[in-house]
């Protein structure tokens, strides 16, 4: 299934995607699609009623905003440095364990909302990653064969930086990866069944129509089930948390010849059959 929320902010309603692209809405199932909705084994009964043929066709107005496909997470772990070609465009070693910090929630915005350069930014830069929605509870895993049955979905997830926030003011990094907007997510959320084998996906970004990044989930450091069985036995995975995995070569940190982020750029990032997200920068 794909999961998808239309409707102004904080109005969203949730909906599926029918094979041929129409809207179906899922508000008599659920309320929104958020960690209650998963805690609940929400996807089980969105997928019987939608078998059933139970979910009306919602009407959706031309020019209808998409939300980010999951209500805000309760948290946001990401991984740095997961990709080999990353670490190595910005001079840093292959981690013998995955990088982990955390960003602020309140940064998830839809895959088409503006993004805000900070005030007194001079590098906000982009990062597409494959992100992936925690679905059960994740506590102290014994092996990652188990977490592929934890996981809600995956989207396509905007880890948007500010490189003079993170590295030069914040060694912690939390301060250039959590400034407002900075986390596009969408449009769609995929469940499992259908987004296949999450190593098997490729990568793409591009801005103002130039190619940045081409990358491949193949090539990352630690896998998808390595990551959740080794965040578990630090922190405890809630559903609805969203994991951000890396992000591939090609972004500015690492091209001397590419500029950063401006107002007017336009940054369009898609992944392998999770869609494709449409961002226009604008100054804060």
């Amino acid at each position: 299934m794909r999961l998808t929320r239309l409707g102004p902010q904080g109005a969203e309603r949730p909906a599926v995607l029918a094979d041929d692209g129409r809207p179906l809405d899922a508000s008599g199932v659920t309320r929104d699609f958020d960690g209650a909705f998963f805690a609940s084994g929400g996807v089980g009964r969105l997928r019987a009623a939608l078998e059933e043929g139970r979910l009306p066709e919602l009407d959706v107005p031309a020019g209808t905003r998409t939300g980010a496909p999951v209500a805000r997470p309760g948290k946001i772990v990401c991984i740095g440095l997961n990709y080999r070609d990353h670490a190595a465009e910005t001079g840093a070693a292959i981690p013998e364990r995955p990088v982990v910090f955390l960003k602020d929630p309140g940064t998830v915005v839809g895959p088409y909302d503006e993004v805000l350069i900070p005030r007194g930014s001079a590098r906000t830069d982009w990062e597409v990653e494959l992100g992936v929605v925690i679905g059960s509870r994740a506590r102290y895993l014994d092996s990652p064969d188990e977490a592929h049955a934890l996981i809600a979905g995956y989207a396509v997830s905007h880890d948007v930086s500010e490189r003079e926030f993170q590295l030069d003011r914040s060694p912690q990094w939390d301060l250039g990866k959590s400034c407002e907007t900075f986390n596009p997510l969408g449009p769609w959320l995929v469940t499992p069944d259908e987004a296949g084998d999450p190593q098997k996906l490729g990568l793409r970004l591009s801005v103002n129509g130039r190619e940045r990044q081409a990358g491949h989930t193949s090539d990352m450091v630690f896998d998808v089930a390595h990551l959740i069985w080794y965040l578990s036995r630090h922190m405890v995975l809630e559903p609805g948390d969203l994991v951000n995995t890396g992000t591939p070569a090609g972004v500015a940190l690492g091209l001397p010849d590419a500029p950063y982020l401006r107002a007017g750029d336009v940054v369009e990032a898609e992944i392998d059959g999770l869609g494709r997200q449409r961002q226009t920068f604008v100054q804060a």
